[in-house]
């Protein structure tokens, strides 16, 4: 851990107190301004669906502007759509508050890029580490988000103005360090310098594959799970303070092992922890489906969590062995890209589902999903046996 890195894992947390404020608040606006109630999570489909269509420029502005130019772009938006989903609530604007999630989407697809850029602040041994570390720093979002959402939500006339507002803060707080965070300089781009392989050439490689399965998978079945458990708890009558404690040992989950995945790839191997988070995810799924007490919906969405973490770091990990230096900007948006198109499918899904056929349908839902990236990391951990530069960029 050196100072740059430091920095970086903050402006993780502050990115993850977005996030986890986002989940825990959008879909009770919306179900509060939806004209029907299985339009309740629209809001936080438009939240990923901006991350999909921002994914290329987000790239773009990364080649233009550089690591920290780009993050400091994203952190803009983010108090600006903050600032319009506070007028959204305000004056119970459904469609306002859609195009506001839509326009945040765009600060996710740049905070997404904060686990990549955190292998370029450490020395190559250290890049899982480094990645596991910086992902770490979502702790702050797991004890201040939810908790953040609580506070806020009625300190002003109008329910959750006053969250919206909060995150405006935040998003300030984010540009303050990000300002200090000294980024290695990109090399020259020389217009006679190699540009990389073809996009097509990269994404067929089988561990690139597996890395962009096994990460958009674990977003998405953790997005579904996560972002239906407000609503359903609100159907079942819990407080909300009781949903937003069920959130914070979710996040607590994704984040807390943080601290040693990356120790945990480099001892066991990559596809051995991302095999363990499927295993976690599958255990969430067990323990919601045996019912609706409390207990089961902290201890779910706990396992959940963890679950996330050792597919999401571990896709992340594998993924640096697929593409080249000069390729990183394309290979990284085309990763995020599946991640974001995932969770806005889950992100409706979940509304829908949830409001309409119940948490027990939408939990063996995800299960074909999870059985999909078990046999992909069964397949590549035998061909890697007998090959074991099998899949990596030359």
């Amino acid at each position: 851990m050196n100072r740059q890195l430091l920095l970086l894992t903050l402006c993780q947390g502050l990115f993850l107190i977005n996030n986890v404020t986002f989940i825990a608040i959008n879909g009770l606006v919306g179900l509060d301004l939806a004209p029907h109630a299985w339009m309740a999570t629209l809001p936080i489909m438009g939240y990923v669906v901006g991350g999909a269509l921002a994914a290329p420029l987000v790239a773009a502005t990364q080649i233009r502007f550089g690591r920290r130019g780009s993050f400091q772009i994203g952190l803009v938006v983010a108090l600006a759509s903050a600032l319009l989903a506070a007028v959204a609530a305000q004056y119970r604007l459904f469609w306002l508050l859609m195009a506001a999630t839509m326009v945040a989407g765009y600060y996710n697809a740049n905070g997404q890029l904060y686990r990549f850029a955190a292998a370029e602040l450490t020395r190559p041994d250290w890049h899982e580490k480094a990645v596991s570390l910086v992902l770490a720093g979502g702790l702050l979002g797991a004890v201040i988000g939810p908790n953040l959402a609580n506070w806020t939500r009625a300190v002003l006339p109008v329910p959750f103005v006053g969250a919206y507002l909060a995150l405006s803060v935040v998003a300030l707080l984010a540009m303050g360090l990000m300002a200090l965070i000294r980024f290695p300089p990109e090399p020259a781009r020389q217009s006679h310098a190699p540009q990389g392989r073809p996009m097509g050439q990269i994404m067929r490689q089988p561990v690139f594959l597996v890395a962009t399965l096994g990460a958009a998978i674990g977003y998405g079945v953790m997005n579904l799970l996560m972002a239906a458990t407000p609503l359903v708890m609100d159907i079942h009558r819990f407080e909300f303070g009781h949903i937003a404690a069920v959130l914070q040992w979710h996040v607590i989950g994704m984040y807390a092992p943080g601290f040693f995945t990356g120790h945990l790839i480099r001892r066991f191997g990559v596809l051995q922890v991302m095999g363990a988070g499927v295993l976690l995810m599958a255990a969430c799924i067990a323990v919601a489906l045996s019912g609706t007490e409390m207990t089961q919906f902290m201890t779910a969405l706990t396992l959940l969590g963890v679950g996330w973490n050792f597919l999401f770091t571990g896709g992340t990990a594998l993924a640096l062995r697929a593409y080249r230096p000069e390729e990183k900007d394309r290979a990284q948006a085309a990763i995020n890209f599946w991640v974001f198109v995932t969770m806005a499918v889950t992100s409706f899904t979940s509304g829908a589902v949830a409001t309409t056929r119940g948490w027990a349908w939408l939990n063996v839902g995800a299960l074909p999903a999870l059985l999909l990236v078990a046999l992909t990391l069964l397949w590549l951990w035998r061909r890697q046996r007998t090959q074991p530069d099998f899949g990596r960029a030359a």
